[in-house]
């Protein structure tokens, strides 16, 4: 029995998965076990296509690969590699188990990137299980800033296999990038920041009061409600908030790349912090995150080690107002379901915003508010 190691997600952060082999005697037969997902499963037809591409002739043997631990459920097209590899070096005797292999597999045996690969070998590379690895070699660019792995990028299955044949004379593809970008030294750590303000502070005119609010708000990271008439700048001076934030450390630099390519957003590892502003009418998994089969991160989770903004406050929905105690309590959302109980990170800053009162005139000194006071009173309550 052949094994490598490969990965999928529990939650928002990586589970080791191991990719085990056998080839043995019996009716020619090509199963996956170990709750493989409809992606895996299809990678039998990638991984026979790409093996005889490349003048591998497909073993006539009863082959069956397991996916470790067989509770868990596996999904995502980084397995094809692995799977591939396992069954054309099952001549070889060396073992292969503190490799892990990621990749997907074009049907001519060519290696592609996916881009759930860098969240994954990022919560690997935290958790401090992994140490060497084989990716798609488009991706080393991205993936060489993360630290403590050795990458060794392949552009086709032929590169992957004859690689894991001299494993013991391997090289790695590249060292540890460097973040290029302005920094400040405190207490001995590397703080960055971007001083390039694509939304500055200068576009709001007036407003010192609010202003001085902000800043004294982004510098502790404390929680802000902003209230006036409609176009007295609130979103303006939230959205231009994220740029005064404090500098963010390398491992936060990572962190928020991560978020981002859960978002199916390409990672840009600049030091500016997430911003997330959720309408009104956005459910409560949405926000939160949840799901029936696979709890997912919601915008909460997405704006951690940034900023929360929720423009017109008194109109979300009280269920989601009231489930915000959490996050900003203990800095961490639980979202439990039948299927899952997943707990994610929300360190992030509440920005809220809202109209003195429904009508929007109870503060404007040309116009008058259509609302008696009790009215907007009981309203607003």
């Amino acid at each position: 029995m052949k094994r490598v190691s490969c990965a999928t997600y529990e939650g928002i952060e990586a589970k080791v998965v191991h990719v085990e082999s056998t080839l043995t005697k019996g009716l020619p037969s090509f199963s996956v076990v170990g709750m493989a997902s409809a992606s895996i499963n299809e990678a039998k037809e990638r991984v026979k296509s790409a093996l005889l591409s490349n003048e591998f002739s497909f073993p006539p043997k009863r082959i069956t690969i397991n996916l470790a631990p067989s509770d868990v459920k596996k999904e995502g097209s980084q397995f094809d590699l692995s799977i591939a590899l396992l069954i054309a070096l099952d001549y070889i005797q060396d073992d292969l188990s503190e490799w892990f292999v990621f990749g997907e597999l074009g049907l001519d045996g060519a290696v592609k990137e996916n881009i759930q690969l860098y969240p994954l070998l990022l919560s690997l590379a935290n958790q401090k299980i992994i140490k060497k690895t084989v990716v798609p070699y488009e991706s080393l660019e991205k993936l060489s800033n993360i630290s403590n792995i050795e990458f060794y990028g392949v552009k086709t299955l032929n590169e992957a296999i004859e690689l894991l044949k001299n494993s013991a004379d391997a090289m790695p593809n590249v060292t540890n990038k460097k973040i290029e970008y302005p920094t400040y030294d405190i207490a001995g750590e590397e703080y960055y920041f971007d001083d390039k303000y694509i939304e500055d502070f200068l576009d709001v005119k007036g407003q010192e009061v609010a202003k001085r609010a902000a800043l004294i708000s982004a510098a502790g990271f404390h929680n802000i409600l902003l209230e006036g008439s409609p176009g007295c700048g609130k979103s303006m001076i939230a959205q231009r908030l994220r740029y005064i934030l404090p500098p963010l450390s390398s491992d936060e630099i990572l962190e928020i790349a991560k978020l981002d390519a859960l978002e199916a957003i390409e990672p840009e590892f600049k030091p500016l912090r997430s911003y997330r502003a959720p309408h009104h009418s956005s459910t409560t998994a949405s926000v939160f995150g949840g799901g029936s089969h696979k709890a997912k991160i919601g915008e909460v989770g997405l704006a951690h080690r940034g900023i929360l903004f929720f423009d017109e406050l008194p109109h979300f929905s009280k269920t989601i107002l009231e489930a915000l105690r959490e996050p900003l309590q203990d800095n961490k959302i639980r979202i439990s379901r039948v299927n899952a109980k997943v707990e994610y990170p929300s360190d992030f800053l509440f920005v809220g915003a809202m109209n003195p009162c429904p009508c929007g005139n109870l503060l404007n000194a040309q116009k008058e508010c259509r609302l008696s006071l009790p009215t907007n009173n009981a309203i607003f309550q």
